[in-house]
């Protein structure tokens, strides 16, 4: 038996309402995530074959769509919501990781991030 494996997926870009001022609240914003996910490596290892992997353009697709749909105030919501739906929609994930980064929020830093973590049996 293979130990599981992490499948990373990096600067995923997508644009969302999030913010507490007013300001914020009047147009999308950019945000940049990165998705982690934790799956059996063991038959796509064996089989060399797409069919027994983890589809990545579905998560990533997965993770667009759920975070241009979402009107946030805090990037702490946006990424514990983008891994409740990660663990929900994909049965084959295990544990899931997104770090979401809103650049600009701040004048004195170039981004603020916020990660959020679930492992599969322990969504609150």
């Amino acid at each position: 038996m293979l130990p599981a494996g992490w499948l990373a997926i990096e600067g995923i870009r997508f644009r969302c309402v999030i913010g507490v001022n007013e300001h914020e609240r009047l147009s999308r914003q950019e945000i940049i995530a990165d998705l982690h996910v934790e799956v059996d490596f063991e038959r796509a290892a064996a089989s060399d074959s797409i069919r027994d992997a983890v589809d990545y353009r579905a998560l990533t697709r997965k993770l667009i769509a759920a975070g241009e749909a979402s009107r946030f105030q805090l990037v702490e919501s946006l990424a514990t919501h983008l891994v409740r739906v990660i663990l929900a929609d994909f049965p084959e994930v295990r544990e899931a990781r997104v770090e979401v980064e809103k650049p600009g929020a701040l004048n004195a830093a170039r981004s603020v991030r916020a990660s959020a973590a679930s492992r599969r049996g322990s969504l609150a």
